[in-house]
């Protein structure tokens, strides 16, 4: 499901900043996930140029966002792993210095800084896990419990990032906006 949101997320990216011709990608190769190569593919159906801004351990990230400088990304869009939540505020105020636009899949991002999130409800998951655990503290085996996607999404925009940024956000991107 990833990945066919890292399609979204960019859409989203290019309807919001037309101009947008070259992004980077923030991920971590270790973190098993498709969401960098259909980034990259979506990113070829829109004009867009990607560079690949790989980060493998927190003492990564200085590098890989100076290359992102060095290359004149306009926008960022990070890939959802541990690593870069924990890296967040670094992330964050890295684009805001340097008026890059950021993307995220996750709703604290662009509470954050970041200009959009795209992805599943965090809130929602949670009280779903909840569940999950009453019903194993009450016998049921884990492996017996199916597993579930994410079926609620939130789009997350950050007015105050947009307008630091000179972005006008489009009214058709403010109506899905859940927040």
């Amino acid at each position: 499901m990833s990945s066919d949101l890292a399609a979204k997320r960019l859409q989203l990216l290019k309807e919001m900043a037309p101009g947008i011709s070259r992004i980077g990608v923030l991920w971590n190769p270790d973190h098993i996930d498709p969401e960098y190569a259909e980034t990259q593919a979506t990113a070829r159906d829109l004009g867009i140029q990607v560079q690949s801004l790989e980060v493998r351990a927190p003492a990564e990230f200085d590098n890989a966002l100076a290359a992102a400088a060095a290359g004149r990304v306009q926008a960022i869009v990070v890939v959802s792993s541990r690593l870069m939540t924990m890296a967040r505020p670094q992330i964050v105020d890295f684009a805001g210095k340097h008026r890059i636009v950021l993307v995220s899949g996750w709703g604290p991002w662009a509470q954050a800084g970041a200009l959009l999130s795209y992805g599943p409800d965090l809130d929602v998951i949670v009280r779903h896990a909840a569940t999950y655990v009453d019903k194993i503290l009450k016998g049921a085996k884990p492996a017996d419990l199916p597993v579930e996607q994410p079926t609620k999404f939130e789009l997350v925009v950050n007015l105050k990032t947009a307008k630091a940024l000179g972005l006008t956000i489009p009214p058709s991107v403010l109506a899905r906006a859940d927040e």
